[in-house]
């Protein structure tokens, strides 16, 4: 008969006085947290309901998750669904973007935008390269550039050092632009040799004195780094306007509280608005201070809500001259995004890119000075349609943040605030910034900008013109209520410069 090995044996007895502890161990934790439960206040759910109702917490942060990867549709997630999410990391990868048997886009839902093709679209060989712009023909030294889409304002501090890496790598690869966002001009915005567009706060990060005023000495050094090209003076921004940039203390570490000129681990929230700006005058004055000192094509970011002082700027610019107006004006979209932002100023405040980008243009024709100021737009600007779209109603480039984000790797986990970023985008924690490695991400960022912009071509040689910047409203649709379209020229109809300003 076969008999059982000794050490076996011991083997059992030991599994089974450790299953014995483990299960008193579960045992008395159960127990400690039924008791927790019964006598804490702060939550009605786990005092009624104890050890159980701790699952509501969990399954809620689950669903999250869940929703996302099995029970949402391609088209209905927000802030971006997953046919979005899809195509950006597509054109990240140089994948195939081509779909088959049919669209899933719902072609009859009111504020569906379509592009009006035409019968004769243009022949490969009638396609024209981009037509180059310039900024700040006033400026000491004007800028000039082909670029339609570039990258958004987005802090070091915001955003990781690989982040910022490969992004800068990467808009170098493209040919197209990178904004330092209002945290100032690190390194690692440097290290690509890319165009930079150097944004000021409300905060004066990284062009600040020690009493935290703006600062000549360092605008002058601005103005002589050769990367940088323009200057965007930030009023507002799309998910917070009216609202300064919020920093999480667990983010400012020694590097960063050095550029910003910060305390270390303290909260950087900045002022709600420049101080030294109370009126539209005071604005002019500060762009004017700004491009007189740095040399750089200078204009200002904002988030159009309240339009009635476009009338009385406008006016005031020809009063003064027009060499005194802002170099370009970058518009920003209501639904435009952030690593931190009050919900209440995220989900109710400014007006959205599609309302407000065509009233801005309007009013630059109205008065004549649609030549003088180029027009940015930024928000939620991730595919080609969204991109072409703005170039009809009257954008000079386009801007995006979060699209770069996704070209980056982000999953859209929702964490941007927390320093948590399971990529490594939005965190400054070590573990996980050590899986986003800048050298190949920098490709898959110039991938992401080559193949939106190749797209955009697509879509402007399909109307007829031989590139995007001759994109006009008439070539774009809206969807009306009645599910018929009209054209977004009828939508919005061009406004003819008034004879007093002609």
């Amino acid at each position: 008969m076969f008999e059982v090995p000794p050490f076996v044996l011991v083997s059992l007895e030991w599994m089974a006085t450790l299953f014995v502890f483990v299960e008193g161990v579960a045992l008395l934790v159960l127990v400690l947290m039924f008791i927790i439960d019964r006598l804490q206040t702060a939550n009605t759910i786990r005092r009624n309901y104890p050890v159980v109702g701790r699952f509501r917490g969990f399954f809620t942060h689950l669903g999250e998750f869940f929703r996302q990867y099995f029970f949402a549709m391609d088209r209905e997630e927000l802030p971006f669904n997953r046919a979005q999410r899809n195509w950006a990391e597509s054109a990240s990868k140089d994948s195939d973007n081509t779909v088959a048997f049919g669209s899933t886009k719902n072609l009859q839902h009111e504020g569906t935008v379509m592009f009006a093709n035409c019968m004769f679209p243009q022949l490969e060989e009638e396609v024209a390269p981009v037509s180059p712009i310039v900024f700040g023909p006033h400026a000491a030294q004007p800028y000039e550039t082909t670029s339609f889409f570039n990258i958004s304002a987005m802090s070091y501090g915001a955003l990781s050092r690989p982040a910022v890496r490969a992004l800068s790598r990467g808009a170098s690869r493209a040919g197209i632009w990178l904004n330092t966002g209002e945290g100032g001009l690190a390194p690692w915005h440097l290290e690509g040799d890319c165009d930079v567009v150097f944004q000021i706060g409300t905060a004066k990060y990284g062009c600040r004195d020690e009493a935290g005023r703006l600062s000549d000495e360092r605008l002058r050094e601005i103005g002589a780094t050769p990367q940088v090209k323009m200057i965007e003076l930030k009023l507002s921004q799309g998910a917070k306007p009216g609202k300064g940039g919020i920093l999480p203390g667990v983010k400012v570490n020694e590097e960063i509280a050095g550029i910003r000129g910060i305390p270390v681990g303290k909260d950087s929230i900045s002022p709600n608005r420049h101080p030294e700006i109370d009126s539209l005058g005071d604005l002019l004055d500060m762009i004017n201070h700004i491009r007189d000192v740095s040399g750089l094509p200078t204009g200002f970011k904002a988030v159009v809500g309240a339009y009635g002082w476009m009338d009385e700027f406008f006016r005031l610019i020809h009063q003064r001259g027009i060499e005194c107006a802002p170099d370009f004006i970058t518009v920003d979209s209501g639904d435009g995004g952030t690593g931190a932002a009050p919900q209440p100023l995220m989900d109710e405040m400014g007006l959205p890119l599609r309302e407000s980008l065509p009233m801005l243009v309007d009013k630059l024709n109205e008065y004549g000075l649609r030549s003088r100021i180029r027009v940015l737009a930024s928000g939620k600007r991730i595919t080609p349609s969204e991109v072409a779209w703005a170039l009809c109603a009257g954008a000079d480039a386009i801007n995006s943040a979060r699209g770069f984000m996704f070209a980056l790797g982000c999953i859209q986990a929702m964490k941007c605030n927390r320093n948590t970023c399971p990529t490594g985008i939005t965190t400054h924690d070590p573990r996980f910034q050590k899986g986003l490695d800048p050298t190949d991400k920098s490709v898959r960022v110039a991938n992401y900008a080559k193949n939106l912009m190749k797209e955009v071509s697509i879509i402007s040689h399909s109307c007829g013109v031989p590139e995007p910047r001759r994109l006009r409203r008439y070539h774009a649709r809206v969807v009306t209520e009645n599910g018929l379209s009209i054209s977004l020229a009828e939508l919005h109809p061009e406004v003819e410069t008034r004879a007093e300003y002609a």
